[in-house]
Protein backbone atom coordinates (compact mmCIF):
# COMPACT_ATOMS: atom_id res chain seq x y z
CA UNK A 1 0.00 0.00 0.00
CA UNK A 2 2.79 2.68 0.69
CA UNK A 3 4.36 1.82 -2.49
CA UNK A 4 0.78 2.51 -4.29
CA UNK A 5 0.49 5.45 -2.31
CA UNK A 6 3.98 7.00 -2.93
CA UNK A 7 3.62 5.90 -6.84
CA UNK A 8 0.14 7.98 -6.63
CA UNK A 9 2.31 11.06 -5.24
CA UNK A 10 4.74 10.67 -7.87
CA UNK A 11 2.20 10.75 -10.39
CA UNK A 12 0.09 13.51 -9.42
CA UNK A 13 3.60 16.05 -8.90
CA UNK A 14 4.86 14.90 -12.95
CA UNK A 15 1.61 15.86 -13.82
CA UNK A 16 1.23 19.28 -12.17
CA UNK A 17 4.56 19.20 -13.59
CA UNK A 18 3.73 18.98 -17.00
CA UNK A 19 0.61 21.17 -16.88
CA UNK A 20 3.02 24.04 -15.26
CA UNK A 21 5.10 23.21 -18.20
CA UNK A 22 2.15 23.29 -21.14
CA UNK A 23 1.42 26.91 -19.65
CA UNK A 24 5.14 28.12 -20.07
CA UNK A 25 6.24 29.77 -22.98
CA UNK A 26 8.76 27.90 -25.08
CA UNK A 27 12.09 29.03 -26.11
CA UNK A 28 11.97 26.55 -28.88
CA UNK A 29 9.13 26.65 -31.75
CA UNK A 30 7.21 23.89 -33.14
CA UNK A 31 7.47 24.51 -36.60
CA UNK A 32 4.01 25.41 -37.27
CA UNK A 33 5.11 29.13 -37.21
CA UNK A 34 4.72 29.49 -41.50
CA UNK A 35 1.09 28.77 -40.89
CA UNK A 36 0.86 31.18 -38.14
CA UNK A 37 2.51 33.68 -39.73
CA UNK A 38 0.05 33.41 -43.02
CA UNK A 39 -2.76 33.62 -40.67
CA UNK A 40 -1.90 36.89 -38.82
CA UNK A 41 -0.41 38.32 -41.98
CA UNK A 42 -4.25 38.22 -43.48
CA UNK A 43 -5.62 40.05 -40.29
CA UNK A 44 -2.50 42.28 -40.18
CA UNK A 45 -2.47 43.72 -43.42
CA UNK A 46 -6.44 44.69 -42.88
CA UNK A 47 -5.15 46.83 -39.80
CA UNK A 48 -5.52 50.99 -40.76
CA UNK A 49 -1.91 52.43 -39.93
CA UNK A 50 -1.16 55.64 -37.96
CA UNK A 51 2.28 56.73 -39.12
CA UNK A 52 3.93 58.51 -36.40
CA UNK A 53 6.53 60.10 -38.51
CA UNK A 54 7.35 60.79 -42.32
CA UNK A 55 8.53 63.57 -44.60
CA UNK A 56 5.39 63.57 -47.23
CA UNK A 57 5.61 65.07 -50.24
CA UNK A 58 7.47 65.94 -53.48
CA UNK A 59 11.23 65.72 -54.50
CA UNK A 60 11.38 69.67 -55.26
CA UNK A 61 9.58 70.37 -52.07
CA UNK A 62 12.26 72.80 -49.86
CA UNK A 63 9.90 72.49 -46.73
CA UNK A 64 10.32 68.42 -46.63
CA UNK A 65 12.17 68.65 -44.16
CA UNK A 66 13.72 71.64 -41.33
CA UNK A 67 17.54 70.17 -42.74
CA UNK A 68 18.76 68.77 -45.74
CA UNK A 69 21.23 65.86 -46.50
CA UNK A 70 25.14 66.59 -46.83
CA UNK A 71 26.62 66.19 -50.13
CA UNK A 72 27.49 62.67 -51.24
CA UNK A 73 26.32 61.24 -48.38
CA UNK A 74 26.92 57.20 -47.70
CA UNK A 75 23.77 55.00 -47.80
CA UNK A 76 23.56 51.94 -46.58
CA UNK A 77 22.37 48.68 -48.52
CA UNK A 78 18.55 48.77 -47.93
CA UNK A 79 18.45 52.35 -49.17
CA UNK A 80 20.56 52.52 -52.13
CA UNK A 81 18.45 53.03 -55.57
CA UNK A 82 19.49 49.84 -56.71
CA UNK A 83 17.49 48.22 -54.42
CA UNK A 84 15.25 45.86 -56.35
CA UNK A 85 12.43 46.42 -53.70
CA UNK A 86 11.78 49.55 -54.91
CA UNK A 87 11.10 48.25 -57.98
CA UNK A 88 8.69 46.43 -56.24
CA UNK A 89 7.00 49.39 -54.69
CA UNK A 90 6.69 51.22 -57.99
CA UNK A 91 5.03 48.52 -59.68
CA UNK A 92 2.42 47.91 -56.58
CA UNK A 93 2.04 51.84 -56.04
CA UNK A 94 1.99 52.66 -60.09
CA UNK A 95 1.88 49.54 -62.11
CA UNK A 96 5.70 50.48 -63.64
CA UNK A 97 6.33 48.83 -66.73
CA UNK A 98 10.48 47.87 -66.01
CA UNK A 99 12.06 45.93 -64.11
CA UNK A 100 14.97 48.65 -63.25
CA UNK A 101 15.86 51.99 -62.68
CA UNK A 102 17.56 52.96 -65.54
CA UNK A 103 17.45 56.48 -66.58
CA UNK A 104 15.60 55.99 -69.13
CA UNK A 105 12.85 53.86 -67.26
CA UNK A 106 13.28 56.12 -64.26
CA UNK A 107 11.93 59.36 -66.17
CA UNK A 108 8.61 57.64 -66.90
CA UNK A 109 8.36 57.34 -63.06
CA UNK A 110 9.91 61.20 -62.42
CA UNK A 111 7.51 62.16 -65.33
CA UNK A 112 4.03 60.62 -63.46
CA UNK A 113 5.08 62.50 -60.57
CA UNK A 114 5.33 65.68 -61.89
CA UNK A 115 1.93 65.43 -63.36
CA UNK A 116 0.51 64.37 -60.30
CA UNK A 117 2.50 67.56 -59.00
CA UNK A 118 1.36 69.78 -61.67
CA UNK A 119 -2.16 68.74 -61.07
CA UNK A 120 -2.43 70.13 -57.64
CA UNK A 121 -4.76 69.36 -55.41
CA UNK A 122 -4.87 66.67 -52.40
CA UNK A 123 -6.33 63.82 -53.70
CA UNK A 124 -2.64 62.06 -55.41
CA UNK A 125 -1.24 61.65 -51.37
CA UNK A 126 -4.36 60.97 -50.50
CA UNK A 127 -4.75 57.93 -52.66
CA UNK A 128 -1.39 56.96 -51.16
CA UNK A 129 -2.47 56.66 -47.68
CA UNK A 130 -5.46 54.75 -49.29
CA UNK A 131 -3.28 52.71 -51.22
CA UNK A 132 -0.95 51.33 -48.28
CA UNK A 133 -4.49 51.22 -45.58
CA UNK A 134 -2.68 54.45 -43.94
CA UNK A 135 -5.42 56.27 -41.93
CA UNK A 136 -3.09 59.07 -40.44
CA UNK A 137 -0.13 60.25 -41.21
CA UNK A 138 2.07 63.15 -39.25
CA UNK A 139 3.76 65.11 -41.44
CA UNK A 140 7.45 66.29 -40.10
CA UNK A 141 7.71 69.55 -42.36
CA UNK A 142 9.51 73.03 -42.17
CA UNK A 143 6.29 74.37 -43.27
CA UNK A 144 3.04 72.11 -44.34
CA UNK A 145 2.26 71.97 -48.11
CA UNK A 146 -1.62 73.17 -49.32
CA UNK A 147 -0.98 69.52 -51.80
CA UNK A 148 -1.60 67.70 -48.26
CA UNK A 149 -4.77 66.83 -46.90
CA UNK A 150 -4.64 68.35 -43.47
CA UNK A 151 -7.62 65.97 -42.44
CA UNK A 152 -4.71 62.66 -43.03
CA UNK A 153 -1.27 64.43 -42.93
CA UNK A 154 -1.15 66.51 -39.50
CA UNK A 155 2.22 69.06 -39.27
CA UNK A 156 4.64 68.36 -36.95
CA UNK A 157 6.71 71.30 -36.72
CA UNK A 158 10.32 71.71 -35.70
CA UNK A 159 11.80 73.31 -32.43
CA UNK A 160 15.85 73.29 -33.45
CA UNK A 161 15.96 76.69 -34.79
CA UNK A 162 15.50 78.20 -31.53
CA UNK A 163 18.52 76.94 -30.31
CA UNK A 164 20.51 79.16 -32.91
CA UNK A 165 19.84 83.03 -32.60
CA UNK A 166 23.38 84.45 -32.72
CA UNK A 167 26.23 84.66 -35.10
CA UNK A 168 27.02 80.80 -36.21
CA UNK A 169 29.85 81.50 -38.61
CA UNK A 170 31.85 78.95 -36.48
CA UNK A 171 29.47 76.27 -36.03
CA UNK A 172 28.95 76.53 -39.71
CA UNK A 173 33.03 76.59 -40.16
CA UNK A 174 33.16 73.54 -37.93
CA UNK A 175 32.15 70.48 -40.56
CA UNK A 176 31.12 69.99 -44.23
CA UNK A 177 27.83 68.99 -42.37
CA UNK A 178 27.44 71.84 -40.23
CA UNK A 179 28.03 73.69 -43.50
CA UNK A 180 24.55 72.51 -44.78
CA UNK A 181 22.22 72.05 -41.57
CA UNK A 182 22.92 75.59 -39.82
CA UNK A 183 22.42 77.75 -42.28
CA UNK A 184 18.85 75.99 -42.70
CA UNK A 185 18.68 76.53 -39.09
CA UNK A 186 18.68 80.26 -39.28
CA UNK A 187 16.64 80.05 -42.04
CA UNK A 188 14.08 78.34 -40.07
CA UNK A 189 14.26 80.94 -37.15
CA UNK A 190 13.82 83.81 -39.74
CA UNK A 191 10.71 82.22 -40.76
CA UNK A 192 9.11 82.03 -37.31
CA UNK A 193 10.20 85.80 -36.37
CA UNK A 194 8.33 86.45 -39.74
CA UNK A 195 5.52 84.48 -38.63
CA UNK A 196 5.46 86.18 -35.43
CA UNK A 197 5.71 90.15 -36.88
CA UNK A 198 9.06 89.92 -35.68
CA UNK A 199 12.77 90.98 -38.03
CA UNK A 200 15.08 91.57 -34.94
CA UNK A 201 15.63 89.67 -31.89
CA UNK A 202 13.85 90.68 -29.20
CA UNK A 203 15.78 93.24 -26.24
CA UNK A 204 16.10 91.04 -23.58
CA UNK A 205 15.71 87.09 -22.61
CA UNK A 206 12.28 87.10 -21.39
CA UNK A 207 11.25 89.10 -24.48
CA UNK A 208 13.04 85.90 -26.79
CA UNK A 209 10.95 83.55 -24.20
CA UNK A 210 8.31 84.78 -24.83
CA UNK A 211 8.89 84.99 -28.91
CA UNK A 212 9.71 80.87 -28.33
CA UNK A 213 6.51 80.73 -26.67
CA UNK A 214 3.97 82.74 -29.18
CA UNK A 215 5.46 81.06 -32.11
CA UNK A 216 4.73 77.22 -30.20
CA UNK A 217 1.50 78.21 -29.18
CA UNK A 218 0.73 79.79 -32.79
CA UNK A 219 2.04 76.64 -34.83
CA UNK A 220 -0.29 74.32 -32.58
CA UNK A 221 -3.73 76.57 -32.38
CA UNK A 222 -3.46 78.56 -35.41
CA UNK A 223 -1.60 76.21 -37.72
CA UNK A 224 -2.35 72.64 -36.85
CA UNK A 225 0.75 71.51 -35.53
CA UNK A 226 0.04 67.87 -33.16
CA UNK A 227 3.52 67.87 -31.98
CA UNK A 228 7.45 69.73 -31.58
CA UNK A 229 10.24 68.18 -33.02
CA UNK A 230 13.97 68.10 -32.30
CA UNK A 231 16.93 67.25 -34.83
CA UNK A 232 19.14 67.77 -32.10
CA UNK A 233 20.90 64.69 -32.22
CA UNK A 234 22.55 66.33 -35.62
CA UNK A 235 23.97 69.56 -33.96
CA UNK A 236 24.64 68.56 -30.12
CA UNK A 237 24.65 66.18 -27.77
CA UNK A 238 21.00 65.19 -26.45
CA UNK A 239 22.70 65.69 -22.86
CA UNK A 240 20.84 69.44 -21.69
CA UNK A 241 21.60 70.56 -18.22
CA UNK A 242 19.54 72.39 -16.22
CA UNK A 243 21.68 75.90 -15.96
CA UNK A 244 20.56 78.83 -13.73
CA UNK A 245 18.58 81.34 -15.71
CA UNK A 246 20.77 84.35 -15.11
CA UNK A 247 23.46 82.45 -17.08
CA UNK A 248 21.57 82.43 -20.81
CA UNK A 249 20.72 86.03 -19.67
CA UNK A 250 24.06 87.05 -19.59
CA UNK A 251 24.59 85.03 -23.02
CA UNK A 252 22.33 86.38 -24.71
CA UNK A 253 22.93 89.85 -23.60
CA UNK A 254 26.25 89.87 -24.88
CA UNK A 255 25.94 88.46 -28.20
CA UNK A 256 22.07 89.41 -29.62
CA UNK A 257 24.32 92.18 -30.76
CA UNK A 258 26.60 90.32 -32.41
CA UNK A 259 29.70 88.01 -31.86
CA UNK A 260 30.48 84.66 -31.44
CA UNK A 261 29.62 82.73 -28.43
CA UNK A 262 31.95 80.20 -27.42
CA UNK A 263 31.03 76.93 -27.55
CA UNK A 264 30.17 76.31 -23.74
CA UNK A 265 28.44 79.99 -23.92
CA UNK A 266 26.09 78.43 -27.22
CA UNK A 267 25.71 75.07 -24.65
CA UNK A 268 24.07 77.02 -22.10
CA UNK A 269 21.79 79.20 -23.52
CA UNK A 270 20.12 76.39 -25.54
CA UNK A 271 20.08 74.17 -22.47
CA UNK A 272 17.92 76.67 -20.99
CA UNK A 273 16.17 77.92 -23.81
CA UNK A 274 15.29 74.11 -23.87
CA UNK A 275 14.03 74.20 -20.25
CA UNK A 276 11.86 76.76 -21.97
CA UNK A 277 10.52 74.65 -24.57
CA UNK A 278 9.56 71.43 -21.98
CA UNK A 279 7.73 73.96 -19.70
CA UNK A 280 5.58 75.02 -22.73
CA UNK A 281 4.96 71.71 -23.85
CA UNK A 282 3.22 70.61 -21.01
CA UNK A 283 1.06 73.34 -20.68
CA UNK A 284 0.29 73.31 -24.17
CA UNK A 285 -0.02 69.45 -24.01
CA UNK A 286 2.16 69.67 -26.80
CA UNK A 287 4.02 66.02 -27.46
CA UNK A 288 7.76 66.64 -27.98
CA UNK A 289 9.77 64.42 -30.98
CA UNK A 290 13.23 63.56 -30.41
CA UNK A 291 15.36 62.25 -33.37
CA UNK A 292 17.23 59.49 -31.70
CA UNK A 293 18.62 56.73 -33.93
CA UNK A 294 22.08 57.14 -35.69
CA UNK A 295 21.89 60.06 -38.41
CA UNK A 296 23.10 60.72 -41.72
CA UNK A 297 26.66 62.81 -42.59
CA UNK A 298 30.44 61.84 -41.69
CA UNK A 299 30.11 63.76 -38.49
CA UNK A 300 26.98 61.83 -36.51
CA UNK A 301 28.22 61.32 -33.18
CA UNK A 302 26.63 58.12 -31.75
CA UNK A 303 28.00 58.74 -28.41
CA UNK A 304 25.99 62.48 -28.62
CA UNK A 305 23.10 61.39 -30.20
CA UNK A 306 22.32 58.26 -27.60
CA UNK A 307 18.97 58.13 -26.56
CA UNK A 308 20.22 57.39 -22.97
CA UNK A 309 21.35 61.37 -23.18
CA UNK A 310 17.98 62.42 -22.61
CA UNK A 311 17.48 60.62 -19.79
CA UNK A 312 17.41 63.59 -17.41
CA UNK A 313 15.37 64.77 -18.97
CA UNK A 314 12.33 62.10 -19.85
CA UNK A 315 12.57 61.25 -15.80
CA UNK A 316 12.69 64.77 -14.48
CA UNK A 317 9.37 64.50 -12.23
CA UNK A 318 9.00 68.19 -13.36
CA UNK A 319 7.85 67.26 -16.70
CA UNK A 320 5.09 64.15 -15.96
CA UNK A 321 2.74 66.35 -18.08
CA UNK A 322 4.71 66.57 -20.86
CA UNK A 323 4.75 63.55 -23.31
CA UNK A 324 7.91 62.37 -25.10
CA UNK A 325 8.07 60.02 -28.26
CA UNK A 326 11.89 58.47 -29.27
CA UNK A 327 11.34 58.71 -32.91
CA UNK A 328 13.39 55.77 -34.69
CA UNK A 329 13.19 53.90 -30.88
CA UNK A 330 17.00 54.50 -30.37
CA UNK A 331 18.51 52.41 -32.67
CA UNK A 332 20.82 50.89 -32.61
CA UNK A 333 20.32 51.27 -28.78
CA UNK A 334 16.09 50.34 -29.63
CA UNK A 335 16.52 48.11 -26.20
CA UNK A 336 17.54 50.83 -24.20
CA UNK A 337 14.75 53.50 -25.78
CA UNK A 338 12.59 50.67 -25.18
CA UNK A 339 12.96 50.75 -21.03
CA UNK A 340 12.56 54.22 -21.15
CA UNK A 341 8.99 53.51 -22.01
CA UNK A 342 8.69 52.35 -18.77
CA UNK A 343 8.39 56.10 -17.75
CA UNK A 344 4.52 56.60 -18.07
CA UNK A 345 4.74 59.93 -20.56
CA UNK A 346 7.31 58.09 -22.64
CA UNK A 347 6.77 56.30 -26.42
CA UNK A 348 8.49 55.42 -29.10
CA UNK A 349 8.11 54.79 -32.70
CA UNK A 350 10.11 52.60 -34.95
CA UNK A 351 10.66 54.88 -37.95
CA UNK A 352 13.47 54.21 -39.70
CA UNK A 353 14.08 50.82 -38.86
CA UNK A 354 11.36 49.60 -41.07
CA UNK A 355 13.59 51.12 -43.83
CA UNK A 356 16.80 50.25 -42.56
CA UNK A 357 16.88 46.78 -41.83
CA UNK A 358 15.12 44.04 -44.03
CA UNK A 359 12.26 42.39 -42.88
CA UNK A 360 14.30 39.07 -40.81
CA UNK A 361 16.14 41.65 -39.43
CA UNK A 362 13.45 44.16 -38.20
CA UNK A 363 11.31 40.89 -37.02
CA UNK A 364 13.75 40.40 -33.79
CA UNK A 365 13.09 43.98 -32.92
CA UNK A 366 10.12 44.26 -33.06
CA UNK A 367 9.93 40.45 -31.21
CA UNK A 368 11.12 41.87 -27.91
CA UNK A 369 10.10 46.02 -28.35
CA UNK A 370 6.34 44.32 -28.04
CA UNK A 371 6.66 42.14 -24.99
CA UNK A 372 8.47 44.87 -22.78
CA UNK A 373 6.18 47.87 -22.81
CA UNK A 374 3.77 47.15 -26.06
CA UNK A 375 1.07 49.80 -25.28
CA UNK A 376 4.08 52.47 -25.66
CA UNK A 377 5.00 51.05 -29.16
CA UNK A 378 3.87 52.85 -32.46
CA UNK A 379 4.18 52.27 -35.89
CA UNK A 380 6.29 54.73 -38.55
CA UNK A 381 7.86 54.99 -41.67
CA UNK A 382 9.94 57.62 -41.70
CA UNK A 383 9.32 58.10 -45.48
CA UNK A 384 10.97 60.83 -47.97
CA UNK A 385 11.74 61.34 -51.32
CA UNK A 386 15.68 60.36 -52.11
CA UNK A 387 15.18 61.96 -55.85
CA UNK A 388 12.68 62.78 -58.67
CA UNK A 389 11.81 59.28 -59.53
CA UNK A 390 12.31 57.52 -56.20
CA UNK A 391 9.91 59.60 -53.90
CA UNK A 392 8.71 59.16 -50.54
CA UNK A 393 5.63 57.07 -52.30
CA UNK A 394 8.05 54.31 -52.20
CA UNK A 395 10.04 54.55 -49.25
CA UNK A 396 6.39 55.06 -47.62
CA UNK A 397 5.32 51.19 -49.45
CA UNK A 398 8.80 50.13 -48.45
CA UNK A 399 8.52 50.73 -44.36
CA UNK A 400 4.60 49.55 -44.62
CA UNK A 401 5.33 46.29 -45.93
CA UNK A 402 8.54 45.79 -44.05
CA UNK A 403 6.50 46.73 -41.11
CA UNK A 404 3.14 44.22 -41.47
CA UNK A 405 5.47 41.25 -42.24
CA UNK A 406 8.10 41.68 -39.99
CA UNK A 407 5.17 42.18 -37.48
CA UNK A 408 3.38 38.68 -38.88
CA UNK A 409 6.26 37.25 -38.18
CA UNK A 410 7.32 38.59 -34.71
CA UNK A 411 3.84 37.34 -33.49
CA UNK A 412 3.66 34.54 -35.49
CA UNK A 413 6.91 33.04 -33.18
CA UNK A 414 5.16 34.38 -29.45
CA UNK A 415 2.31 32.44 -30.58
CA UNK A 416 4.30 29.42 -31.55
CA UNK A 417 6.06 29.87 -28.53
CA UNK A 418 3.33 29.78 -26.43
CA UNK A 419 3.61 33.37 -24.92
CA UNK A 420 0.63 34.64 -26.24
CA UNK A 421 -2.66 33.40 -28.30
CA UNK A 422 -3.47 34.46 -31.85
CA UNK A 423 -6.25 37.07 -30.30
CA UNK A 424 -3.58 38.70 -28.26
CA UNK A 425 -1.31 38.97 -30.85
CA UNK A 426 -3.33 40.59 -32.90
CA UNK A 427 -4.18 43.01 -30.08
CA UNK A 428 -0.82 44.20 -29.90
CA UNK A 429 -0.86 44.79 -33.38
CA UNK A 430 -3.62 46.97 -33.82
CA UNK A 431 -2.27 49.03 -30.86
CA UNK A 432 1.27 48.90 -32.32
CA UNK A 433 -0.10 49.74 -35.98
CA UNK A 434 -2.71 52.28 -35.40
CA UNK A 435 -4.53 52.45 -31.50
CA UNK A 436 -1.48 53.95 -29.53
CA UNK A 437 -0.86 56.56 -31.45
CA UNK A 438 -4.68 57.43 -32.05
CA UNK A 439 -5.00 57.56 -28.19
CA UNK A 440 -1.68 59.70 -27.91
CA UNK A 441 -2.61 62.33 -30.06
CA UNK A 442 -6.89 62.40 -29.38
CA UNK A 443 -8.04 60.84 -32.37
CA UNK A 444 -11.34 58.55 -32.83
CA UNK A 445 -9.85 54.97 -33.81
Amino acid sequence: MKHLFRWAVVSLLVAGLAECAAGQARPLNSGNVAKTYERLLKQIDAIPMYDNHAHPGFADDSDLDAMAAPPDESSTLRLSDDNPEFVAAAKALFQYPYDDFKPEHAKWLADKKKAAEAAGGSAYFDQLLDKLNVDICLANRAMMAPYLDTKRFHWVFFGDSFFYPFDNSALTASTPDMGVYVPLQEKMLSRFKKQEGSERLPADLAGYEEFVRRTMADNQQKHGGVAIKFEAAYFRSLKFTDPPREHAEAVYKKYRAGGVPTAGEYTQFQDYIFRVMVDQAGKLRLPMHFHTAVGIGDYFSLHNGSVLNLENVVRDPRYKNVTFVLVHGGWPYEKEAALMTAVKNVYLDTSFQSEILYPSQFKDALKQLLTLFPNKMMYGSDAFPFNDSLGAEESMWLAARTTRTALAAALAELVDEGAISEARALELARNYLHDNAARLYGEKK
